[in-house]
């Protein structure tokens, strides 16, 4: 199938009349990018201007390359996460590894796997995965996020590992809490609260942040308070260019394709999410190859794994962006910020940046989403509660593996689902077998215990297989009728297809199986005259 033409192209002629909503929606997306940016690093474990620099040049490629108008690319929550378990234990793997170095890298690992996938149309992958392991994996990751930053939030000392170290870690020195952090990030918890009850459109976070950075500058707290600068102080500069160690690649590995993975999920489930509200028409390919190109450029820029943020995204369809420039504006907006910005952003309390990712964890639960998946079936609840633990007891790359797994697993059963329903015909020799969903070679054991009562009943002369509701056909499904064909035929009895897709008529003759069963009638046709009576017919094609 052809690619439609490239979607930067959509902006003949509208750019420059869309300027004004677009800037203005670009404006009101920095204004979240930057503390989310500095946020998610912090959760990364990295230098907070990487976070600024994963919202700059990538944002501006993503936007251009990738199908849907709306999705912003950047940093994320989750994938902040993963990107710093996957540093730990790099760290752990190797000595003197540097982590900036290796989370460039691993951006562009992950974006080449990305780019391929788009190259060979892998988009229907995606698909495979259900929802219940991406939350699962979100939810879980909330909790973690929440307690990663306990320590942030006490002035105590911090654990590494997963779940159960880092508790142990901060509960053995919450005796000796700070309360200046714990004012601070307490009171960014309550703005932001408040803001989001009583004026829902303000930029919580970044009002907070900013309060936050005012009190610290003005009563001089840099003493009581860890500042940005205390840690990682940001520079005043472009996004240098940065090159990969290969050296670090085959460690890397696991959590490169593991970053792929979520990234491909989160961003395509935004896209789609979208465009179900404006009607916007997504190629997965250009999904991939711009979300793919997007992390290539933030490996050389200094940044680290990106993925399409949900938040971001929705923000900027809200706020009136009309083309994909509103992303491009955005991009080089946050590109600037450090160049103005930096002496702020080393006054940024860690205090507060716990707080914000405090709301951020808790964001993360979607408990009526939770609600509607453990009322479902035991498929999805365990795909859910399987994926939500591993985050807790394995490595997060590890995590991803499992949901991956569990959603195989569950779309390996749900494949062999084939129902086959017989029944007699109350005065004739003639039973209709009703098989239905997708006839592939998981099912062959399924349709024949199916029809073995109907095979082994010497009194139906004529078995007719209705495939009406069944899609697809291949060798190992028309080799079986074929087959049943033969042994029917040994005893003087006959096997007959009806309500066959054209799809499997030509799958029949591909395989030369089509002469070898005695009667195929395609959807919607009815059998030769004298291959079966007008009465038998419509008695079978009613089942």
């Amino acid at each position: 199938m052809r690619l439609p033409p490239p979607p930067f192209l959509d902006l003949r002629g509208r750019a420059r009349a869309a300027f004004g909503a677009d800037a203005l929606a670009a404006l009101t997306v920095t204004f979240l990018a930057i503390p989310q940016g500095i946020a998610y690093a912090t959760i990364a474990d990295l230098p907070p201007v990487m976070g600024l620099y994963a919202s700059a040049l990538p944002t501006v490629v993503g936007a251009l390359l990738r199908s849907s108008r709306h999705v912003v690319a950047g940093p994320s929550n989750a994938l902040s996460l993963l990107v710093g378990g996957a540093l730990a234990a790099a760290a752990a793997g190797q000595a003197g590894v540097d982590p900036m170095v290796a989370a460039t890298t691993l951006a562009l690992m992950v974006g080449v796997m990305q780019v391929l996938a788009g190259a060979l149309r892998l988009g229907a992958l995606i698909d495979y995965i259900s929802r219940p392991v991406v939350l699962g994996y979100i939810t879980g990751a909330g909790l973690l996020i929440a307690i990663g930053q306990l320590h942030n939030l006490t002035g105590t000392v911090g654990g590494r590992g997963g779940l159960i170290p880092r508790v142990e870690t901060w509960w053995g020195g919450v005796g000796e809490a700070a309360w200046p952090p714990l004012a601070m990030g307490g009171g960014v918890i309550a703005v932001i609260l408040l803001i989001r009850t009583f004026k829902r459109r303000w930029p919580g976070a970044m009002i907070a942040l900013a309060g936050a950075t005012a009190v610290t500058w003005a009563a001089d707290l840099r003493g009581p308070l860890r500042v940005v600068g205390d840690i990682s102080p940001v520079p005043q500069t472009l996004p240098p260019i940065s090159w990969p160690d290969l050296g670090l690649v085959w460690l890397l590995l696991p959590a490169a394709v593991a970053a792929t993975v979520l990234s491909l999920v989160e961003s395509t489930a935004v896209a789609r999410a979208i465009a179900a509200r404006t009607g916007q028409r997504l190629v997965a390919t250009y999904e991939f190859i711009g979300q793919g190109v997007a992390n290539l450029v933030a490996g050389l820029t200094t940044g680290y794994p990106v993925s399409g943020s949900l938040s971001r995204s929705a923000l900027n369809e809200r706020a009136g962006a009309v083309t994909r420039m509103a992303g491009v504006y955005g991009g080089l907006i946050m590109l600037l910020a450090p160049l103005v910005l930096a002496p702020v952003f080393d006054l940024i309390p860690i205090a507060a940046l716990a707080g914000l990712l405090m709301v951020v964890a808790v964001d993360l639960v979607d408990r009526a989403r939770i609600a509607i998946i453990m009322r479902s079936n035991w498929g999805d609840r365990a795909a859910f509660s399987v994926t939500m633990v591993g985050t807790w007891l394995l490595s997060l790359d590890q995590a991803i593996y499992l949901g991956v797994a569990v959603s195989l697993v569950k779309v390996l059963y749900d494949a062999r689902r084939v129902p086959v329903a017989c029944r007699r015909h109350p005065e004739a020799p003639l039973a209709v077998a009703a098989v239905s969903g997708r006839l592939f070679f998981g099912v062959e054991e399924v349709i024949r215990a199916g029809l073995a009562d109907a095979i082994a009943d010497p009194e139906i002369e004529t078995l007719v297989i209705w495939l009406g509701e069944s899609e697809g056909m291949d060798v190992s499904v028309a080799t079986l009728l074929v087959e049943i064909a033969a042994q029917l035929d040994e005893q003087g009895r006959r096997l007959a297809l009806a309500g066959v897709s054209p799809g499997a008529v030509e799958a029949l003759r591909r395989t030369g199986h089509l002469t070898e069963i005695p009667l195929v009638v395609p959807r919607g046709e009815a059998p030769a005259e004298g291959a079966m009576s007008a009465a038998h017919w419509r008695w079978a094609s009613g089942g």
